[in-house]
């Protein structure tokens, strides 16, 4: 399975995509819907119990309730992400995601649904679509058996005037970019030669799969992308800008959980 996913300005638009593709005939368990905030129907919703993941401290997703339409509407999930706040998920993918994110959507929508759609989470792409969540973007995701099935919604999400994930993830680090750079150049003269690495680090800190993590635990997969990309970059020097780029998004994804905990 393969992800696609288009970001959207305002949820209107998002949502116009959404009955778009519906009709186009894709499967609607494979399309989701996530929006910032928390609609009425969450907010009507019975609340559940919060779950914590280990190394999170106090600053834990939390799923604010969960609504499934009795005749047969798409499971609607409202949940706190550490570092993002309160988000809409519409769709059986949602509960998967906010799950990895950081909320405990996945003890409610329960195992077997979660299993089901680990195949082709996008991990990686996690961090970039709370960046755009926080931004007031909403994302709609699709997943794909292929690319050859993926085709086709790419090009439906763009002649919805949907931006890439790709793109998104640019401007993410556009933001950062500056900063970043005089963080990097107390420790390094070839700040421009050794950005491509540092952003690497920075991002491997930010997957789903590696944050909230002790350094120790994450210390051989650390080591195992460092020498990817030795072998990848021979005499780059890649291993030291990583590892600075690496420490400074564990900062970063810390300082958002601390921000929207404040808030």
């Amino acid at each position: 399975m393969k992800a696609v996913t288009g970001v959207f300005r305002s949820e209107s638009d998002a949502q116009h995509a959404l009955s778009e593709m519906r009709s186009a005939g894709f499967n609607p368990d494979r399309l989701t819907l996530l929006t910032p905030g928390s609609t009425k129907l969450e907010q009507n919703a019975a609340p559940v119990e919060a779950a914590e993941q280990p190394g999170m401290g106090t600053a834990m997703g939390a799923v604010l309730g969960t609504a499934a339409g009795m005749s047969g509407g798409p499971l609607v999930v409202a949940a706190l992400i550490p570092g993002v706040g309160p988000i809409t998920a519409i769709g059986l993918l949602g509960g998967a995601l906010l799950a990895a994110a950081g909320a405990s959507a996945g003890a409610v929508l329960g195992g077997k649904l979660e299993n089901a759609m680990a195949e082709g989470l996008p991990e990686d792409e996690l961090f970039v679509y709370e960046d755009a969540l926080r931004k007031g973007r909403s994302l709609l995701i699709a997943m794909a058996e292929d690319e050859s099935a993926a085709w086709p919604i790419r090009e439906l999400l763009k002649a919805e005037g949907a931006e890439t994930v790709d793109a998104a993830r640019d401007q993410w680090w556009i933001g950062l970019r500056d900063a970043e750079q005089e963080h990097y150049s107390r420790f390094s003269r070839n700040v421009s030669e050794n950005e491509k690495f540092y952003r690497l680090g920075f991002e491997a800190a930010l997957h789903a799969r590696t944050r909230c993590k002790e350094y120790d635990q994450v210390l051989s997969e650390m080591t195992a992308k460092i020498e990817e990309l030795q072998r990848q970059y021979p005499g780059a020097g890649a291993a030291e800008p990583f590892r600075r780029g690496y420490e400074r998004g564990r900062d970063y994804y810390q300082r958002l959980c601390d921000e929207s905990k404040a808030a």
